[in-house]
Protein backbone atom coordinates (compact mmCIF):
# COMPACT_ATOMS: atom_id res chain seq x y z
CA UNK A 1 0.00 0.00 0.00
CA UNK A 2 1.54 3.59 -0.89
CA UNK A 3 1.68 5.97 1.54
CA UNK A 4 0.17 9.27 1.64
CA UNK A 5 2.41 11.95 0.63
CA UNK A 6 3.31 14.27 3.72
CA UNK A 7 1.30 17.36 2.82
CA UNK A 8 -1.36 16.33 4.78
CA UNK A 9 -2.34 13.97 7.72
CA UNK A 10 -4.59 10.88 8.00
CA UNK A 11 -7.12 13.37 9.76
CA UNK A 12 -7.28 16.15 7.18
CA UNK A 13 -7.40 13.27 4.47
CA UNK A 14 -10.48 12.42 6.09
CA UNK A 15 -12.33 15.48 5.52
CA UNK A 16 -13.64 17.05 2.56
CA UNK A 17 -11.62 19.02 0.49
CA UNK A 18 -12.35 23.02 1.18
CA UNK A 19 -11.66 26.30 -1.09
CA UNK A 20 -9.15 28.50 0.26
CA UNK A 21 -8.39 32.34 -0.58
CA UNK A 22 -6.09 33.18 -2.82
CA UNK A 23 -2.95 35.60 -1.61
CA UNK A 24 -3.63 39.18 -1.30
CA UNK A 25 -3.16 41.18 -4.57
CA UNK A 26 -1.72 44.46 -3.11
CA UNK A 27 -0.32 46.64 -0.32
CA UNK A 28 -3.17 46.75 2.52
CA UNK A 29 -3.52 47.70 6.08
CA UNK A 30 -5.18 46.27 9.44
CA UNK A 31 -5.80 46.95 12.91
CA UNK A 32 -4.54 43.37 13.56
CA UNK A 33 -2.71 41.01 11.58
CA UNK A 34 -2.19 37.38 13.29
CA UNK A 35 0.15 35.43 11.71
CA UNK A 36 -0.20 31.39 11.81
CA UNK A 37 -4.02 29.82 11.08
CA UNK A 38 -3.47 27.38 13.56
CA UNK A 39 -5.41 26.06 17.09
CA UNK A 40 -3.76 29.51 18.66
CA UNK A 41 -4.25 32.16 15.60
CA UNK A 42 -7.60 31.20 14.83
CA UNK A 43 -9.02 31.32 18.44
CA UNK A 44 -6.81 34.59 18.64
CA UNK A 45 -9.12 35.51 15.43
CA UNK A 46 -12.11 34.76 16.64
CA UNK A 47 -11.51 36.35 19.67
CA UNK A 48 -10.56 39.81 18.80
CA UNK A 49 -13.15 39.38 15.50
CA UNK A 50 -16.30 39.39 19.13
CA UNK A 51 -14.00 42.01 20.98
CA UNK A 52 -13.34 44.20 18.44
CA UNK A 53 -16.36 44.16 15.58
CA UNK A 54 -15.49 47.41 13.85
CA UNK A 55 -11.97 46.55 13.52
CA UNK A 56 -10.24 45.16 10.76
CA UNK A 57 -8.25 41.84 11.64
CA UNK A 58 -6.07 39.92 8.80
CA UNK A 59 -5.19 36.08 9.28
CA UNK A 60 -2.36 34.85 7.33
CA UNK A 61 -0.54 31.10 6.79
CA UNK A 62 2.10 29.97 4.76
CA UNK A 63 -0.03 27.13 4.18
CA UNK A 64 -3.79 25.53 4.23
CA UNK A 65 -5.51 27.42 7.98
CA UNK A 66 -5.09 24.58 10.49
CA UNK A 67 -3.69 22.20 8.01
CA UNK A 68 -0.24 22.23 10.00
CA UNK A 69 0.85 20.96 13.58
CA UNK A 70 -2.43 21.55 14.38
CA UNK A 71 -4.20 19.12 11.91
CA UNK A 72 -1.35 16.83 12.23
CA UNK A 73 -0.96 15.62 15.53
CA UNK A 74 -2.69 12.93 17.99
CA UNK A 75 -5.51 13.57 19.06
CA UNK A 76 -4.97 13.88 22.86
CA UNK A 77 -6.25 16.99 25.16
CA UNK A 78 -4.31 16.50 27.87
CA UNK A 79 -4.79 16.63 31.71
CA UNK A 80 -1.60 15.77 33.16
CA UNK A 81 1.91 15.26 31.26
CA UNK A 82 4.43 12.95 32.65
CA UNK A 83 7.42 13.79 30.44
CA UNK A 84 8.48 16.95 31.49
CA UNK A 85 10.24 16.75 34.83
CA UNK A 86 7.66 17.15 36.98
CA UNK A 87 7.25 13.23 38.98
CA UNK A 88 8.32 14.21 42.09
CA UNK A 89 7.11 15.97 45.06
CA UNK A 90 9.88 18.59 44.89
CA UNK A 91 8.33 20.05 42.02
CA UNK A 92 4.62 19.78 43.23
CA UNK A 93 3.89 23.44 42.81
CA UNK A 94 5.30 23.64 39.16
CA UNK A 95 3.14 20.50 38.69
CA UNK A 96 0.36 22.48 40.14
CA UNK A 97 0.73 25.11 38.09
CA UNK A 98 1.27 23.71 34.94
CA UNK A 99 -1.83 20.94 35.39
CA UNK A 100 -4.39 24.36 36.19
CA UNK A 101 -3.33 25.75 32.45
CA UNK A 102 -4.47 22.22 30.92
CA UNK A 103 -7.80 22.18 32.70
CA UNK A 104 -8.32 25.58 31.57
CA UNK A 105 -7.27 24.48 28.25
CA UNK A 106 -10.11 21.52 27.93
CA UNK A 107 -12.50 24.05 28.93
CA UNK A 108 -11.47 26.59 26.54
CA UNK A 109 -11.92 23.76 23.92
CA UNK A 110 -15.13 22.68 25.34
CA UNK A 111 -16.68 25.88 25.23
CA UNK A 112 -15.99 26.43 22.19
CA UNK A 113 -17.23 22.51 20.75
CA UNK A 114 -20.38 23.93 22.97
CA UNK A 115 -20.99 27.22 21.49
CA UNK A 116 -20.64 25.50 17.64
CA UNK A 117 -22.12 22.54 18.25
CA UNK A 118 -18.88 20.45 16.98
CA UNK A 119 -18.70 17.28 15.98
CA UNK A 120 -14.89 16.33 16.24
CA UNK A 121 -15.42 13.06 18.29
CA UNK A 122 -14.87 14.12 21.50
CA UNK A 123 -14.07 10.86 24.01
CA UNK A 124 -13.50 11.67 27.50
CA UNK A 125 -11.92 8.50 28.19
CA UNK A 126 -9.05 9.44 29.82
CA UNK A 127 -5.47 8.15 28.69
CA UNK A 128 -3.02 5.53 30.15
CA UNK A 129 1.30 5.94 30.67
CA UNK A 130 2.10 2.41 30.02
CA UNK A 131 5.27 0.93 29.50
CA UNK A 132 6.39 -2.67 28.73
CA UNK A 133 8.82 -2.57 31.50
CA UNK A 134 7.81 -3.87 35.22
CA UNK A 135 10.99 -1.44 35.92
CA UNK A 136 9.32 1.84 35.40
CA UNK A 137 7.13 0.96 38.31
CA UNK A 138 9.35 3.34 40.43
CA UNK A 139 8.17 6.18 38.14
CA UNK A 140 4.48 5.47 37.86
CA UNK A 141 4.57 5.01 41.48
CA UNK A 142 5.97 8.38 42.51
CA UNK A 143 4.05 10.05 39.52
CA UNK A 144 0.57 8.24 40.88
CA UNK A 145 1.48 9.27 44.31
CA UNK A 146 1.73 13.37 43.08
CA UNK A 147 -1.07 13.18 40.86
CA UNK A 148 -3.06 11.66 44.63
CA UNK A 149 -1.83 14.68 46.06
CA UNK A 150 -3.56 16.93 43.64
CA UNK A 151 -6.96 15.60 43.78
CA UNK A 152 -6.72 13.40 40.11
CA UNK A 153 -8.10 10.31 39.55
CA UNK A 154 -5.42 7.70 38.78
CA UNK A 155 -4.99 4.00 38.77
CA UNK A 156 -2.04 1.61 38.04
CA UNK A 157 -3.13 -1.32 35.68
CA UNK A 158 -0.99 -4.90 34.85
CA UNK A 159 -0.69 -6.85 32.21
CA UNK A 160 -4.44 -8.90 32.33
CA UNK A 161 -5.99 -5.41 33.16
CA UNK A 162 -3.83 -3.83 30.59
CA UNK A 163 -4.72 -6.27 27.42
CA UNK A 164 -8.39 -5.98 28.22
CA UNK A 165 -8.61 -2.32 27.97
CA UNK A 166 -5.89 -1.98 24.91
CA UNK A 167 -6.09 -5.15 22.73
CA UNK A 168 -2.31 -5.92 22.95
CA UNK A 169 -0.69 -7.70 26.17
CA UNK A 170 2.66 -5.45 24.65
CA UNK A 171 2.34 -3.60 27.67
CA UNK A 172 3.25 -4.50 31.31
CA UNK A 173 2.08 -1.59 33.63
CA UNK A 174 0.05 1.39 32.72
CA UNK A 175 -1.01 4.35 35.00
CA UNK A 176 -4.42 5.70 34.08
CA UNK A 177 -5.80 9.32 34.77
CA UNK A 178 -9.35 10.02 33.79
CA UNK A 179 -9.12 13.71 33.07
CA UNK A 180 -7.68 13.14 29.74
CA UNK A 181 -9.90 13.42 26.18
CA UNK A 182 -9.02 12.10 22.82
CA UNK A 183 -10.52 13.82 19.46
CA UNK A 184 -10.33 14.23 15.88
CA UNK A 185 -8.00 17.56 15.46
CA UNK A 186 -8.28 17.83 12.05
CA UNK A 187 -12.25 18.18 12.84
CA UNK A 188 -12.03 20.56 15.54
CA UNK A 189 -9.28 22.93 13.76
CA UNK A 190 -11.69 22.71 10.85
CA UNK A 191 -14.63 24.18 13.47
CA UNK A 192 -12.24 26.62 13.94
CA UNK A 193 -11.76 27.84 10.20
CA UNK A 194 -15.41 27.81 9.35
CA UNK A 195 -16.54 29.55 12.92
CA UNK A 196 -14.45 32.83 12.08
CA UNK A 197 -16.00 36.17 12.13
CA UNK A 198 -17.52 38.03 9.46
CA UNK A 199 -14.82 40.75 10.39
CA UNK A 200 -11.80 38.26 9.96
CA UNK A 201 -9.96 38.28 6.73
CA UNK A 202 -8.00 34.57 6.17
CA UNK A 203 -5.35 34.81 3.54
CA UNK A 204 -3.66 31.46 2.87
CA UNK A 205 -0.68 30.10 1.13
CA UNK A 206 0.66 33.31 2.66
CA UNK A 207 3.90 33.03 3.80
CA UNK A 208 5.54 36.36 6.12
CA UNK A 209 9.07 36.73 4.41
CA UNK A 210 10.22 39.76 7.25
CA UNK A 211 8.73 42.07 9.32
CA UNK A 212 9.64 45.20 11.08
CA UNK A 213 8.33 48.05 13.37
CA UNK A 214 8.66 51.50 12.68
CA UNK A 215 6.91 53.74 14.80
CA UNK A 216 4.48 52.42 16.29
CA UNK A 217 2.96 50.72 13.28
CA UNK A 218 4.20 46.97 11.90
CA UNK A 219 5.22 46.42 8.62
CA UNK A 220 5.03 42.89 7.27
CA UNK A 221 6.38 41.87 4.02
CA UNK A 222 5.25 38.95 2.15
CA UNK A 223 5.88 37.67 -1.99
CA UNK A 224 4.02 40.52 -3.80
CA UNK A 225 2.59 43.06 -0.90
CA UNK A 226 3.07 44.52 2.35
CA UNK A 227 0.45 44.37 5.60
CA UNK A 228 1.20 47.47 7.21
CA UNK A 229 -0.96 46.66 11.19
CA UNK A 230 -1.19 48.49 14.52
CA UNK A 231 -0.58 45.47 16.28
CA UNK A 232 0.32 41.88 15.67
CA UNK A 233 -0.19 38.82 17.31
CA UNK A 234 2.51 35.51 16.34
CA UNK A 235 0.90 32.42 16.65
CA UNK A 236 3.45 30.34 14.53
CA UNK A 237 4.18 27.87 17.44
CA UNK A 238 6.94 25.18 16.14
CA UNK A 239 8.35 28.11 13.76
CA UNK A 240 8.53 31.27 15.88
CA UNK A 241 12.36 30.79 16.20
CA UNK A 242 12.43 31.18 12.28
CA UNK A 243 11.02 34.50 12.50
CA UNK A 244 12.77 35.50 15.33
CA UNK A 245 10.59 35.32 17.94
CA UNK A 246 11.80 34.52 21.24
CA UNK A 247 14.68 32.63 19.63
CA UNK A 248 16.42 32.07 23.31
CA UNK A 249 13.51 30.17 24.82
CA UNK A 250 12.38 27.93 22.15
CA UNK A 251 12.97 25.18 19.38
CA UNK A 252 11.28 23.31 16.94
CA UNK A 253 11.34 19.33 16.63
CA UNK A 254 9.62 17.12 13.86
CA UNK A 255 7.53 14.77 14.79
CA UNK A 256 6.28 11.88 12.55
CA UNK A 257 3.41 9.58 12.80
CA UNK A 258 1.43 6.80 10.77
CA UNK A 259 -2.13 5.83 10.82
CA UNK A 260 -3.15 2.35 9.72
CA UNK A 261 -6.91 1.77 7.63
CA UNK A 262 -9.80 0.96 9.53
CA UNK A 263 -9.49 -2.61 10.94
CA UNK A 264 -11.73 -5.15 9.55
CA UNK A 265 -14.29 -6.88 12.02
CA UNK A 266 -12.04 -9.80 12.54
CA UNK A 267 -8.81 -7.70 13.26
CA UNK A 268 -10.80 -5.93 15.84
CA UNK A 269 -12.72 -9.04 17.32
CA UNK A 270 -8.89 -10.55 17.65
CA UNK A 271 -8.22 -7.85 19.78
CA UNK A 272 -10.76 -7.96 22.12
CA UNK A 273 -12.81 -5.36 20.72
CA UNK A 274 -11.51 -2.40 23.11
CA UNK A 275 -13.27 0.85 23.33
CA UNK A 276 -11.16 3.97 22.31
CA UNK A 277 -8.03 4.58 24.16
CA UNK A 278 -4.85 6.74 23.88
CA UNK A 279 -1.44 5.46 25.38
CA UNK A 280 1.54 7.63 26.21
CA UNK A 281 4.76 6.64 26.67
CA UNK A 282 6.47 6.80 29.91
CA UNK A 283 9.79 6.77 28.78
CA UNK A 284 10.23 10.55 26.66
CA UNK A 285 11.30 9.10 22.76
CA UNK A 286 9.00 6.16 23.44
CA UNK A 287 5.67 5.79 21.16
CA UNK A 288 2.71 7.75 21.54
CA UNK A 289 -0.09 5.31 20.64
CA UNK A 290 -3.76 5.28 20.11
CA UNK A 291 -7.42 3.54 18.88
CA UNK A 292 -9.72 6.01 17.06
CA UNK A 293 -13.22 6.40 17.04
CA UNK A 294 -13.23 4.68 13.70
CA UNK A 295 -10.70 2.27 14.47
CA UNK A 296 -7.24 2.82 12.94
CA UNK A 297 -4.51 2.35 14.92
CA UNK A 298 -1.95 5.95 14.83
CA UNK A 299 1.74 5.79 16.08
CA UNK A 300 4.32 8.19 16.60
CA UNK A 301 7.56 7.38 17.37
CA UNK A 302 10.16 9.74 16.13
CA UNK A 303 11.14 13.04 16.81
CA UNK A 304 14.31 15.20 15.51
CA UNK A 305 15.55 18.41 15.09
CA UNK A 306 13.10 20.43 12.61
CA UNK A 307 13.53 19.29 8.79
CA UNK A 308 11.08 20.53 6.07
CA UNK A 309 7.85 19.72 6.71
CA UNK A 310 6.88 18.24 3.89
CA UNK A 311 9.70 15.06 4.33
CA UNK A 312 10.39 13.42 0.91
CA UNK A 313 8.67 9.88 0.14
CA UNK A 314 12.06 8.41 0.76
CA UNK A 315 12.19 9.82 4.62
CA UNK A 316 8.59 9.49 5.06
CA UNK A 317 9.01 5.83 3.88
CA UNK A 318 12.49 5.34 6.50
CA UNK A 319 10.11 6.29 9.50
CA UNK A 320 6.65 4.36 7.97
CA UNK A 321 9.53 1.30 8.61
CA UNK A 322 9.85 1.96 12.37
CA UNK A 323 6.38 2.93 12.81
CA UNK A 324 5.37 -0.68 11.01
CA UNK A 325 8.08 -2.30 13.49
CA UNK A 326 5.99 -0.42 17.13
CA UNK A 327 2.98 -1.87 15.41
CA UNK A 328 4.31 -5.58 14.99
CA UNK A 329 5.79 -4.76 18.69
CA UNK A 330 2.13 -4.48 19.90
CA UNK A 331 -0.39 -6.37 17.63
CA UNK A 332 1.97 -9.02 15.64
CA UNK A 333 -1.50 -10.63 14.19
CA UNK A 334 -1.82 -7.07 11.83
CA UNK A 335 -0.68 -7.34 8.47
CA UNK A 336 2.32 -5.60 7.32
CA UNK A 337 0.85 -3.17 4.76
CA UNK A 338 -1.92 -1.80 6.91
CA UNK A 339 -0.40 1.67 7.71
CA UNK A 340 -2.69 3.79 5.21
CA UNK A 341 -0.46 7.42 5.66
CA UNK A 342 2.45 8.67 7.31
CA UNK A 343 3.18 12.31 7.67
CA UNK A 344 5.37 14.88 9.52
CA UNK A 345 4.84 17.79 11.94
CA UNK A 346 6.39 20.55 13.80
CA UNK A 347 6.37 21.13 17.32
CA UNK A 348 7.96 24.20 19.64
CA UNK A 349 10.21 23.16 22.72
CA UNK A 350 10.79 25.00 25.32
CA UNK A 351 14.47 23.87 27.24
CA UNK A 352 11.53 23.01 30.85
CA UNK A 353 8.75 22.48 29.32
CA UNK A 354 6.67 26.12 29.83
CA UNK A 355 5.26 28.22 27.29
CA UNK A 356 5.51 31.10 25.92
CA UNK A 357 2.84 34.22 26.17
CA UNK A 358 4.12 37.69 26.22
CA UNK A 359 3.95 41.25 25.02
CA UNK A 360 7.40 41.46 23.41
CA UNK A 361 7.01 45.68 22.59
CA UNK A 362 4.57 48.35 22.81
CA UNK A 363 2.48 46.24 19.94
CA UNK A 364 3.88 43.10 19.46
CA UNK A 365 2.39 39.95 21.06
CA UNK A 366 3.14 36.35 21.10
CA UNK A 367 1.95 33.19 22.01
CA UNK A 368 2.72 29.63 21.47
CA UNK A 369 5.07 26.67 22.40
CA UNK A 370 2.92 24.07 23.86
CA UNK A 371 5.71 21.63 24.20
CA UNK A 372 3.20 18.90 22.60
CA UNK A 373 -0.07 19.81 24.26
CA UNK A 374 -1.09 22.36 21.53
CA UNK A 375 -4.91 21.52 21.40
CA UNK A 376 -5.64 22.81 24.58
CA UNK A 377 -3.27 25.04 25.44
CA UNK A 378 -3.33 26.65 21.62
CA UNK A 379 -6.97 27.03 21.97
CA UNK A 380 -6.63 28.89 25.37
CA UNK A 381 -3.53 31.06 24.42
CA UNK A 382 -5.10 32.38 21.40
CA UNK A 383 -8.12 33.49 23.18
CA UNK A 384 -6.27 34.84 25.98
CA UNK A 385 -3.60 37.02 23.85
CA UNK A 386 -6.43 38.18 21.96
CA UNK A 387 -7.96 39.85 24.96
CA UNK A 388 -4.49 41.05 25.77
CA UNK A 389 -3.86 42.62 22.80
CA UNK A 390 -7.43 44.64 23.20
CA UNK A 391 -6.28 45.78 26.04
CA UNK A 392 -8.29 43.83 28.45
CA UNK A 393 -7.92 41.59 31.33
CA UNK A 394 -8.93 38.22 32.61
CA UNK A 395 -7.87 35.60 35.47
CA UNK A 396 -6.78 33.17 32.90
CA UNK A 397 -4.41 35.55 31.73
CA UNK A 398 -3.10 35.81 35.66
CA UNK A 399 -2.75 32.27 35.58
CA UNK A 400 -1.13 31.80 32.25
CA UNK A 401 1.65 34.63 33.90
CA UNK A 402 1.85 33.05 36.80
CA UNK A 403 3.46 30.09 35.34
CA UNK A 404 6.52 28.86 35.31
CA UNK A 405 8.88 30.73 31.85
CA UNK A 406 10.90 28.82 29.86
CA UNK A 407 14.59 28.77 30.33
CA UNK A 408 17.85 30.33 28.58
CA UNK A 409 18.89 28.09 25.67
CA UNK A 410 22.68 28.13 24.83
CA UNK A 411 23.30 29.70 21.26
CA UNK A 412 23.80 27.81 17.69
CA UNK A 413 25.84 25.18 16.77
CA UNK A 414 25.72 24.06 20.80
CA UNK A 415 22.02 24.10 20.77
CA UNK A 416 21.68 21.91 18.32
CA UNK A 417 24.36 19.55 19.46
CA UNK A 418 22.88 19.40 22.71
CA UNK A 419 19.66 18.88 21.37
CA UNK A 420 20.83 15.82 18.96
CA UNK A 421 22.57 14.31 22.18
CA UNK A 422 19.48 14.28 24.30
CA UNK A 423 17.47 12.90 21.28
CA UNK A 424 19.99 10.08 21.19
CA UNK A 425 20.01 9.61 25.44
CA UNK A 426 15.93 9.42 25.37
CA UNK A 427 15.95 7.25 22.47
CA UNK A 428 18.47 4.91 24.01
CA UNK A 429 17.22 5.12 27.47
CA UNK A 430 13.14 4.41 25.65
CA UNK A 431 14.49 1.45 23.21
CA UNK A 432 11.84 -1.32 23.98
CA UNK A 433 9.55 1.33 23.95
CA UNK A 434 9.49 2.76 20.16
Amino acid sequence: MNITNDHYSSWINQLNSRNFIDKIKSDCKSDFLIIGAGYTGLSAARKLGYLNPQKKIILVDAQLAGEGASGRNSGYLVDTTLNDGFTSNKNLKSFEKKSKLYQEGIKAVKNFIKEYQVDCDWNHTGKFFASSNLSDKKILDNFSSLLTKLNFDNEIFFDKDLKKKLGTGFYKIGLYTKGGILLNPGKLVRAMVETLPENVSLYENTQLLKWNKNNNIIESEFKDFKIISKKIIFCTNGFLRSLGIKKKYNFPLTLTASMTRQLTNSEYEDMGKPKEWGVLPVRAMGATVRMTKDKRILIRNTAELHSPEKMSERSLIQRKKIHQLGLLKRFPKLPNNIIESTWSGVVCRSGNGSQIFDQIDQNIYVAGCYNGSGIGLGTLFGEQIAIKASGEHTNQINLIQNANKPNYLPPDPFLGIGIRTRLLYERFKANSEI
